[in-house]
């Protein structure tokens, strides 16, 4: 059975940090590609990070770029995602998916206020 469990989310001040994880299982994590979505309050997914199988090809949603950080350990089974200069609009549920598919976990919620 496939199983994604993400961490790490919580209540941070704008311009603050945020590592989120998330641990794979039940399928082979080393040959998939990963990403991370988000869905903020009353509106849709909206994909922010992919990570290829080996780590090398990354990319994000704009809205990101310069600071976030996906990452990966493959001897680990788990998904980063390193969130520094937090926005008020960073604010959502962030799950963690295989592709680009949809979210099949509960997810960890970020908010960030002051």
């Amino acid at each position: 059975e496939v199983q994604l469990v993400e961490s790490g989310g919580g209540l941070v001040t704008p311009g603050g940090s945020l590592r989120l994880s998330c641990a794979a299982s039940g399928f082979t994590y080393s040959s998939t590609t990963m990403s991370w979505v988000r869905q903020a309050p009353g509106k849709g997914l909206e994909w922010v990070s992919t990570i290829s199988p080996n780590g090398i090809n990354i990319d994000y949603t704009d809205s990101v770029k310069g600071r976030f950080a996906i990452s990966r350990d493959n001897a680990k089974n788990t998904l980063y995602l390193q969130m520094s200069s937090l926005k008020p609009e960073d604010t959502a549920v962030y799950y963690c998916t295989r592709g680009r598919s949809s979210p099949i976990s509960e997810g960890t919620r970020v908010t960030v206020s002051s």
